[in-house]
């Protein structure tokens, strides 16, 4: 019995790939009645730094 491959998609550019490495970031957003989680591939985590960072609470800083 094989298991499927794990694939991980890129929320903003569509990047695809089989073992997520570990330099993706996820970003965990209230949209709708559910929380929803979206990863990032390293060349988008980079390009949307600000903003993520725009996105703490006050209290991590």
């Amino acid at each position: 019995m094989s298991e499927e491959p794990d694939y991980s998609t890129c929320s903003v550019c569509g990047t695809t790939v089989q073992d997520r490495p570990v330099t993706w970031s996820l970003q965990v957003g209230a949209r709708g009645p559910r929380r929803q989680s979206e990863w990032l591939c390293e060349r988008c985590t980079r390009d949307n730094l600000r903003s993520i960072e725009g996105k703490l609470d006050e209290a991590w800083w």
